[in-house]
This record gives structure tokens, sequence and C-alpha cells, in this order.
């Protein structure tokens, strides 16, 4: 799109707007995470913001955006000539795949060895500089390129060392990252690492979905002359901008300011000092905004409501929010004794002149859009139920406490996503060994490369000390590391676990192993069963906590299909091989092992059970018989599964320390090894 959405076109997301402006006001901010569901103008509202920044005076001819004013001496491009240019502000977007090399630069590893010449090719993070990086479904960036950028936003610079040869540059940006909660969140340290928060959703009123609708579709036709129509509000905001910028200096904090800001931080259990710091930050931000150059406890109070909520989650389950009277309470018993509340709103946001015309929003954290559908979904009501022990539905009850659980891995060595439960070959890990480069290289295996171009100096005419490389001698390292899996749970909700009060105990566990599946990056997927059928509850995703809230909300009664259960899991991984045939699969299975219901039931769930064992599918079963008289039907489904069996007891840190070593190496007498 040539023509982008106008800024003060887009309606309502008052927050949203707002915290992009802050950002563009004071960039030491530290950017904005944007989380909500998806066509709720996220991304129309970042690309937006790119053409209201001021423009920027470069070095002519610098491919880092240098700026004459303040030269990087260690700049790549090496020293500059005082000629210098103006250009627009630049937006740069960070696809999901890209490779780190695509970030944060590339060396020339042949021109390197051979001529010890530093030629670097710059990437994303250099071409950002001084403008905006921008981030669609950060949640779905590797961990360890997420790391890389907000450490460059964080120190300014961008460090690109290999082999002995270090580059550093500039790299000073807006980071804004978009996500939806539904396909998985980001760590905890990661969303510490963004200086804002802002949750968007759609609007439930008519007038203004039409209002939105009306000028997306006046932009699609005529994207000129509908920005034309903008260009004044335009200008005014633009100009808003570069006013608060100069301002920006002279704000004073005063201590009383400070005082509130220390104890909103205090008051919600915020790890650290980086929310403290960034509330500082963001309500200097807030009385430039507002052409004031003293911060009021308004400032303080909006700026809580945009830098905490992400910083205030205890539990990965946690839904992210403040509570609003507790925050009034806070600020009023820190702030001055003659402090006015007043009855104004402070500054309403960036709407101005053309801003949409909507009041500012009253609810800063919008509705979880995957917290939401998971309560309105979870339940399997109306699903036919036979007669029987257990056969009337029972009522969702809540989970257990969640514990600590031992890791379950997939044996055998896998190339799937980077991740933290099975062994796997990936970019960064420990070296294992050398192979040939398939396309670019990306991690030099220097001593495999200086071997293999050894023996060919002679004939190459080395008369130097210099060694003659060639690209057919270089060499790319192997690494081994961690990969993320696939834990597809199959939970058996049916009347006989209902019936001896287990089924708090059984979504504890299950609660646990999700945490767990959260912490190492790993897909889940859920599956139940009971009365006559199984359901998937959840298909494959990254979002635990959806998978989380469903759990909560799932029912209990009725008979046991176990093979229903089994051979819908067996369908859902079908799919999925498909879908993404690296990543590895591990079935967890949630049952005492009893299967009613059908002819023959023990008999069909045997057989299915053994098309997991005949594929290699890495499984668990997790024991939930009680009493004193045990069948051990649980332990025979293992066996057929070719997996092992653990009770519920055995499942914590402390009691299965050779868990994964059964899992790993179990006897062929016992169970089958799944590799």
């Amino acid at each position: 799109m040539t023509t982008p959405f106008p800024f003060t076109a887009v309606v309502g997301q008052d927050d949203l707007r707002l915290a992009l402006l802050l950002n563009a006001v004071s960039p030491a901010v530290g950017g904005v995470l944007v989380r909500g569901e998806k066509g709720t103008a996220k991304s129309t509202a970042v690309r937006a913001l790119s053409a209201l920044l001021p423009e920027v005076e470069v070095v002519v001819g610098c491919r880092f955006s240098c700026d004459p004013a303040k030269p990087d001496p260690a700049c790549p491009d090496g020293p500059h000539e005082p000629a210098f240019e103006t250009r627009a502000s630049r937006m740069v977007e960070l696809p999901v795949g890209a490779s780190e090399d695509r970030l944060v630069g590339a060396l020339d590893i042949e021109r390197a060895l051979s001529e010890g010449v530093k030629a670097f090719e710059p990437g994303l993070l250099a071409d950002a500089h001084r403008g905006i990086l921008y981030v669609d479904e950060v949640n779905l960036l590797h961990d360890h390129l997420v790391d890389l950028l907000l450490d460059a936003a964080a120190m300014g610079a961008s460090y690109v060392e290999r082999e002995g040869v270090s580059v550093r540059h500039a790299s000073r940006f807006l980071l804004v990252g978009t996500m939806n909660p539904e396909e998985g969140e980001l760590r905890p340290q990661l969303l510490d690492r963004f200086g804002l928060t802002v949750e968007v959703a759609a609007s439930r009123e008519p007038d203004q979905r039409v209002e939105v609708v009306r000028r997306r579709l006046a932009h699609d036709d005529d994207p000129a002359g509908f920005a034309a129509r903008w260009a004044d509000e335009e200008a005014a905001v633009r100009a808003r901008i570069v006013a608060a910028r100069e301002l920006l200096p002279s704000v004073e904090l005063g201590d009383a300011a400070l005082r509130q800001i220390a104890a909103t931080c205090a008051a919600f259990e915020v790890d650290g000092m980086r929310a403290d710091i960034v509330m500082a930050r963001t309500a200097t931000a807030l009385a430039a905004w507002a052409g004031r150059t003293e911060v009021l406890a308004e400032d303080v109070r909006r700026a809580a409501l945009l830098a905490l909520p992400h910083r205030r989650r205890r539990n990965p389950f946690d839904a992210p929010g403040l509570d609003e009277d507790k925050l009034d309470e806070t600020l009023e018993e820190f702030g001055p004794p003659s402090q006015d509340s007043g009855d104004e709103d402070p500054d309403p946001g960036p709407d101005g002149p053309g801003g949409g015309g909507q009041p500012p929003s009253s609810e800063p954290d919008g509705p979880q859009g995957g917290d939401t559908g998971a309560r309105s979904e979870g339940g399997e009501g109306g699903e036919p139920q036979t007669s029987g022990a257990g056969a009337g539905e029972q009522s969702a009850v809540r989970a257990a406490e969640p514990f600590r659980t031992k890791v379950l891995s997939v044996p055998g060595l896998g190339e799937g996503a980077a991740g933290r439960r099975s062994r796997a070959r990936t970019e960064h890990g420990r070296t294992t060994g050398a192979r040939r480069p398939r396309g670019t290289l990306t991690k030099l295996h220097l001593a495999a490369t200086v071997q293999a171009a050894a023996p060919h100096q002679r004939t190459r005419g080395r008369s130097g000390p210099g060694l003659v490389v060639r690209r057919d001698d270089l060499r790319q390292a192997t690494r081994e590391g961690r990969e993320g899996n696939l834990v597809l749970f199959v939970v058996d909700a049916s009347g006989s676990m209902a019936a001896r009060q287990r089924m708090s105990a059984v979504k504890g566990a299950v609660l646990s192993l999700l945490l767990d599946a959260y912490q190492r990056r790993d897909k889940v997927g859920l599956v139940t069963f009971r009365g006559s059928a199984a359901e998937l509850a959840l298909p494959p995703t990254s979002s635990v906590d959806a998978a989380a809230a469903r759990l909560e909300s799932l029912p209990t009664g009725g008979r046991t299909p176990l093979a229903a259960g089994l051979l819908r899991a067996h369908e859902v991984l079908r799919v999925e091989r498909l879908r993404d045939p690296a990543r590895r699969p591990l079935v967890v299975v949630v049952t005492d092992g009893r299967a009613t219901g059908g002819p023959e039931p023990v008999a069909l769930a045997g057989r299915a059970a053994g098309l997991f064992s005949a594929e290699g599918v890495a499984s668990v079963v997790v024991d939930c018989e009680s009493g004193h008289v045990r069948l051990g039907l649980a332990g025979r489904l293992a066996g057929e599964l070719g997996g092992t069996a653990v009770t519920l007891d055995e499942l914590r840190a402390d009691s299965i320390a050779g868990l994964v070593r059964d899992v790993q190496g179990a006897s062929p007498k016992t169970s089958r090894r799944v590799a």
C-alpha cells in the first residue's frame, strides 16, 4: 500500500493511539506491545504512525542512518563527510520467519578469513535506526530474536561478534510489537522489556463499527483522496509531536510524583525497577503531550495503566490488568495532602481534531479474546449421555493447586522449532560437528574450515601468512539445543473419574503440565472423552491460557469411550503432522484406564493404542486410579501405547526423578521405546 491509512482517521482505540504517540514524543519510554484479537486496527495504527514522525537528517551515503549532529565514531561505514540529507522516518517490518543474520546483519566470513576485511551487510536493526521497528505477531517470533532486538532497543546499539570479528553500530528505534493472545503468550521476561502495553478489542457499538467500515471502504476506493481529506488533522498531530519533543526536557518530575510512582509499583508487586523508570518516563511524556511542564497525579495514573498491566502478572494463567480501585487508593494515600482530585479527565488521548470523535475508553484493559472464547465454548452440554454408572453430567470443578513437574521429553533428536523440552538440532546450542552449508553460511565452524582449506594452500599459490580460503572450504557448525513439542492431552472426563471426587486433582495435574508446557514453549492441544464420543476441546495452539480455560470449564459424567478418545487424538496428530512435520508430538493420556460403552470396549481401546505404538509416538499415561484395590488398567494401556505410566503422586518433581529415564529407556518387556 503506497498511501497508508491516516493515523487520525482510526476510529476509537484511544489507548493504542496515545501509547504510540507517547513513544513518538519520548522513544526512551521503551516501545509498545499491542495485545488484542485479530482485526482491531493494530497494524493499521502502527503503519500510520510513521507518517507523523518528523523528518530526520542523515549523513549522505551512510547505510546506518548516522545523525550528522552526532556521528557514530564506530559506524562500520567509517568516517563521514559533513554532507547530509533530509528524509522521512522509516518504518521497518520484521517478518516472523526472519533469520538472525537478517535482523542484526551479516559478515562476509570468507573475506574476513582470507583478507581480514570487516565486510558487513547491515540488517533490519540498522535500517530501523531513528525510525520504527514493527514486529507483527511478536509472540510467534523465536525467543533468541526477541532477545536480540530488545537488547538493541534498550542499549541503542547493535553488536555483531562472530569468529573474532566485531561490529558495532547505533540502533535507536521505536519498537512496536503486536500479538493475538490466542496464539500464545510472550515470556514474562520479554513482556517486561516492552515499555507500555495496550489491550485492544473491536467495538460492540453498531454506530462505531459502521464508521470503521465506511472509512475503510473510502480509503480502499481512493487512498490518495482519503488521505488528502485528513491532511490537516495529520499536520496538527505532527506539529503537536514536535512541540512535545521540544518541551520534554523542561518537564519537571517532582518528588511527590516520584513517590506516587514508587508506591504504585510496590503496591502491585512488580519485579525489579524497570517499571518505576518506565512509569516516570511515561508520566513525563504525558505532561509534555498535554503542553505542561509539571507532572500531575493524573499523569501518574495514566502512566500506571499503560506501564504496569503486563508487569504485575504473578502466574502465567492470570489475565493481565490492573485493579483501578486499588490504583486510586494508592495514589490518594501517597499524594500530597492538598491534592485536588478534580472531576476532569486528564488529557483524553490523541483525539484532537479529527481523532475519530470517540470518547476515551473507560476500560483500558479490554476483554481477553482467548479467555472469553474459552469460557463460552469450554462446556460440553448437550452431548448425548448413556445410562449406567455416572451417566448424569456433573458441573465443572475447580482445579487443585498446580505444582512443579519433572520434564517429560520425546526421545531421539528432532529438528523442530526452538524450545526447551526435547533434544534437537538447532541454530543455537552446543556445537556437535560440522557440515557443508546448505545455502547461506550462518554459523561458521572455524576449525573444520581451516582443516578443509589447509591441504590446498600449495596448489592455490599461497605466498603470504594469510590462509587462502574458498567458498568450498567453508563449513557450517551443527549445534544441538532444545525444541518445543506438541503436547496433546487426552483427558478422561467420564463418570468414573468424577465418582471418586478425583477430577479436582486430575485438573490440578493437567494444569501443572500446562504450566510446564508454557515455560518450555510447546504447542498444546486438548482432547476430552465422555458419554459416547470424544471431542477436540482445543485444537493445537501456542495459547496455553486457552487450554487452561477449557480445562477449568470441563464438566464430567457418562461412560468412558476410551477408544474414541485415542482415535480422535490420532486424527489430530495426523492433521498436525501435515501442517508442521518437524514438530514432534508427546501424548499425555489422563485416565484410570477403564473403558466402557459399545461392544468390546477394552479390545477396541487396545487396537486404538496400537496405532500410536506402531508410529513411534511418545506417550505417557497418567494413572488416576485410586483405592486399595487397583486393576492396573492404566499400566496396561501404557504398554499398548508403547509409553510409560505414572501415578498422580509421581507427577510431582520431587518424586519422579527417574521418569524421563523410564520413558527414554524402557525395556521392551515392559513398554516399547519410542523414538
